[in-house]
Formats: structure tokens, C-alpha cells, sequence
């Protein structure tokens, strides 16, 4: 079977506002299979919320979202679940089975602590644990909103690299947030600034 030639995600936003105030303005994003788009501006300029558009989550926008295939999500903090085991904080949101809950966790190097605790990790290794929970589903998009934020830049470096070898594994289109010049440049095969009130996309 051929795969499909459509963007895996075609943005044309007119504007989003909440409580009344403009957040993003006019905002148009194409992205193909397998390319890694970073998202970058100010704190606060909008990142999280253009984000949580294409995910699906943020409502009450003017202009038209398409998303073709899959959509998996990677939070700053990793989201767990701390009273379930590591296992479980894999196959109870995605519903995979056990199998593919334990060929994620080899993925990222967590091999054989499918019975612990999240407590029981370090935060480098639960943000492995997020994104072993985020390839698990096999996603067509992947979108990370500062996916390495708080870890130290040694641990950091071990992540990104962590990740680019994932994404080429599973031919992944990937949207993240950062504020790390580094790992934009790293990370990206293009990168696009918002800048502005409303945020638009920077020339």
C-alpha cells in the first residue's frame, strides 16, 4: 500500500483568544511525514496554546485544523501515574497490550522495570517513561511541549539523543516547544518563531 502523500498537519489559524484576551493571531503550519518542527518564542508568547490546538485539546478557535493519523503528547511534567506500576502507566492510558507496553519500555532503556513505581525512577527516567507511553501508540504526530525542561544539560544531551534515535525508528512527524537554542538546532529540520501580540509567526 502507498503511503498517503497528505500533510500530516495543515494549520491555517485566524485567532484564538481566552477570557477575552487575543492570544495568537493569523498562523498557517504544513508539516510532512517525518519532519521535526521546533516552536519557539518568549514565555508566554503562545507556544503551549498553538500546541494544544493541533492536539486537538484547545477549543474555541476561528480557522481550520487537519491532523492525518495518530496524535501521541508529551507534557512538561511526565503526567504519571504514581499509585499504578510503570507497566501500567503505559498500557491504562493507551490501551496497548503487554507486549507492546515492554518492547517500549527496552526502547528507551527501561527494560525489566515494568514493576516498579515512578517514584521509584529518577525524573530522567520517567521522562523516558513518557516517551516510551508516547511511541507506544505508534503516532503519526508526536508533540512535545519542552519535553526536556528542569534536567541538567548532561541528562538533557542523553534525551535529545534518546529521541532523534526514536523518531528515525519510527518515522515520526514531530511538533516540540523549547526555549533551548541547542536543541532546536538539534533536534529540528525546521524552526519557526511566534513573536508579537497576537502571536504570529516571526519573518
Amino acid at each position: 500500500m502507498q503511503m498517503s502523500r497528505a500533510p500530516v498537519v495543515d494549520i491555517d489559524l485566524r485567532s484564538f483568544s481566552k477570557n477575552g484576551t487575543a492570544i495568537l493571531g493569523h498562523i498557517k503550519i504544513t508539516l510532512s511525514r517525518a519532519e521535526t518542527l521546533a516552536l519557539v518564542g518568549p514565555s508566554g508568547i503562545g507556544k503551549t496554546s498553538l500546541l494544544r490546538i493541533i492536539a486537538g485539546i484547545e477549543k474555541g478557535f476561528e480557522g481550520d485544523r487537519r491532523v492525518n493519523g495518530k496524535i501521541a503528547m508529551v507534557f512538561q511534567e511526565p503526567t504519571l501515574l504514581p499509585w499504578r506500576t510503570v507497566h501500567d502507566n503505559i498500557t491504562i492510558p493507551t490501551g496497548v497490550d503487554a507486549k507492546t507496553a515492554e518492547d517500549a519500555l527496552a526502547d528507551v532503556g527501561l527494560a525489566g522495570r515494568g514493576s516498579d513505581y515512578p517514584g521509584q525512577l529518577s525524573l530522567g527516567q520517567q521522562r523516558r517513561l513518557s516517551l516510551a507511553r508516547a511511541f507506544a501508540v505508534k503516532p503519526t504526530l508526536l508533540l512535545l511541549d519542552e519535553p526536556f525542561v528542569s534536567l541538567d544539560p548532561a541528562l538533557a544531551d542523553e534525551m535529545i539523543a534518546l529521541f532523534i534515535q526514536l523518531r528515525e525508528t519510527h518515522q515520526v512527524a514531530s511538533i516540540f516547544v523549547t526555549h533551548v537554542v541547542d536543541e532546536a538546532d538539534r533536534m529540528a529540520s525546521r524552526t519557526i518563531r511566534l513573536a508579537g501580540s497576537p502571536a504570529r509567526l516571526a519573518v
